[in-house]
């Protein structure tokens, strides 16, 4: 079991983050990979059966998955979790168990119940695996904050995009979706992430390497917040030349914020 089963994993399912994680660092890829893999995994387990029971128990193999690592038990021979369970501590494996926990969401049709619960669901999804990968990196504690903040704006930039295919599905993704609600929702979290983006690039490039997937969606939120129906209508995007030339100044530049 090794982490190329997971970066292969990670350039079939997501290749944007695949992208973002070949522009960091060697070392940080070793950590990022199997990260990656398993997060896709999670959410790929409410969309592979239409019965509920069936994806519960897949989101509970992950689970158990986590338990075991954080129990100190051996890990079992799987193409992700054995890479996983390497590169997890005990707190990073009890912190990922809200990310698949999360996902439960996605097995039903409930809208949302508040703007806390779709904020929460973000975070838990998203922002938590950020959080763990930038401690397994180096990132320091009081950094915290601004992966808060930075991380939220890569997971709504994420989930605007995602908007018409979960719509297409049946369910009702956002709370309040009047498009002057999306436009100020997709505002507030580009001007955090900016500037957290900004606070953020006085670290390392090892530890700012778990950052870069939510640095490169920050343009979606510029144009959500400038085109709020285009999130609906599925008009959010970059084109593949301005995202790679976005992602090589990116990886590079302790600036990045800026791009």
């Amino acid at each position: 079991m090794s982490v190329q089963a997971c970066a292969e994993i990670v350039q079939k399912g997501d290749e944007d983050r695949f992208r973002a994680t070949m522009a960091a660092p060697v070392a940080a890829r070793e950590v990022l990979f199997p990260i990656h893999a398993f997060c896709l995994e999670v959410a790929k387990a409410p969309w592979v059966t239409k019965e509920a029971m069936i994806a519960e128990m897949r989101l509970q193999f992950w689970r158990d998955i986590l338990s075991e690592r954080a129990e100190g038990k051996p890990p079992r021979a799987h193409e992700v979790a054995a890479p996983l369970h390497a590169v997890l501590d005990v707190a990073s494996a009890q912190a990922l168990d809200a990310a698949v926990t999360a996902r439960q969401w996605d097995i039903y049709r409930d809208p949302h119940e508040d703007v806390a619960a779709l904020h929460g669901y973000l975070h838990t999804s998203y922002v938590i695996p950020l959080h763990v990968a930038a401690r397994r990196l180096g990132a320091p504690e009081d950094a915290s904050k601004a992966l808060n903040r930075l991380g939220f704006a890569g997971a709504l930039a994420r989930y605007f995009l995602a908007i018409p295919a979960l719509e297409a599905q049946g369910r009702v993704p956002l709370v309040d979706g009047r498009p002057e609600a999306v436009a100020q929702m997709a505002k507030e979290a580009l001007e955090q992430g900016r500037w957290e983006a900004q606070n953020l690039s006085k670290l390392s490039k090892i530890a700012r390497a778990p950052m870069i997937d939510a640095v490169m969606h920050l343009p979606v939120l510029k144009q959500a917040a400038r085109n709020p129906q285009a999130v609906i209508e599925g008009r959010l995007g970059q084109g593949p030349l301005r995202k790679s030339l976005r992602l090589a100044l990116i990886s590079q530049s302790p600036s990045w914020a800026f791009f």
